[in-house]
This record gives C-alpha cells, structure tokens and sequence, in this order.
C-alpha cells in the first residue's frame, strides 16, 4: 500500500479534526504537567499514580492492578514506582496471599501530595477545558470518548464510564 492510497483514506476535513485534537490533547497535557510541576512539585505521572492510589480501597493496589488502571506496560509501572518509592510518596509491600505479588500503597508523604494538587489542578482542568465547553460539547464529547475507548479495547473503558455516570 502506497503512502497516497493511506492518505486517500483520511479525508481532508477529518485530518484537520485530527490534528486539532491530537495538538489540544499535547498542549492541554504538557499545561496541566507544568501547573503539577509548578504548585505541587510532582510529574503527570506521578499524580496519575498518586491518585489512583489514593481512590483505591485502603489507598494499595497490586502493580498489575495499578497498571491496568492507568493503561501503562509492567516496566514502567515499576520504574515509576521506584522513582516515587525513593522520594517517600509510595511504598511497595509483599503480598502475603501471593508471593509474587506485590502491593504499592500511598505514604503519608504521598497523600499530602495528592491532596496538596488536586484542589489547583482541578481548577486549572475547569479553567483549560471544562469552562470552554458548553454542556452540550461535554456530553458530545463524553459519548465520543467512550466510543473511541470501545474500539481500542481499552481496559479502563468500564472504570471511565462508571466515573463519568
């Protein structure tokens, strides 16, 4: 198949919607990391973390667990685990059931974290995307989402749905 005949299969309309979206998702992505960065002193990935930790039952999740719930491969779970585990916002434990299990639950030092970004870093989110949406535009969008992450089979497509109910 020849480069022309892939891009005869995008209109060119659909390329503009395209790439509008894929730069609004990267320059929503690298505001919201730097307002992280800046009023919190924590990365993307380590709120994503932290705060699935911190939604979790009794603040733990097992690593796989932890991976599926934000969509990442096992190595990168464990190197950013690492990371966090060295700066004191997580700890890993073993998992007396399974042996080959292992727990990572959020410290003290990581829910003071959390809790210290989540109030900025909600108000920047209302500020960059939510208050620029009309209700209808969130609902439009909310479907499309949900349809998007059914056709990729994405694990997490039941946990966005149930949160966004």
């Amino acid at each position: 198949m020849t480069s022309m005949s892939v891009i005869s299969e995008v209109s060119t309309q659909e390329w503009g919607v395209w790439r509008a979206f894929h730069m609004m998702r990267r320059q929503l992505d690298r505001a919201l990391e730097t307002q992280l960065q800046r009023d919190a002193g924590i990365s993307a990935p380590d709120y994503e973390v932290l705060l699935a930790l911190f939604e979790a039952d009794d603040n733990q999740l097992r690593s796989r667990q932890l991976g599926e719930l934000i969509g990442w491969e096992k190595s990168r779970i464990s190197h950013q685990v690492s990371r966090m585990e060295s700066r004191g916002l997580v700890e890993r434990r073993e998992c007396s059931d399974d042996l080959r299990g292992v727990w990572v639950g959020l410290t003290t030092d990581g829910r003071r974290a959390v809790l210290g970004a989540m109030r900025k870093h909600a108000a920047k989110i209302r500020q960059l995307f939510l208050d620029v949406l009309t209700e209808e535009e969130k609902k439009v969008l909310l479907s499309a989402s949900e349809r998007v992450l059914d056709a990729i089979g994405a694990p997490v497509c039941d946990d966005v749905s149930r949160r966004a109910s």
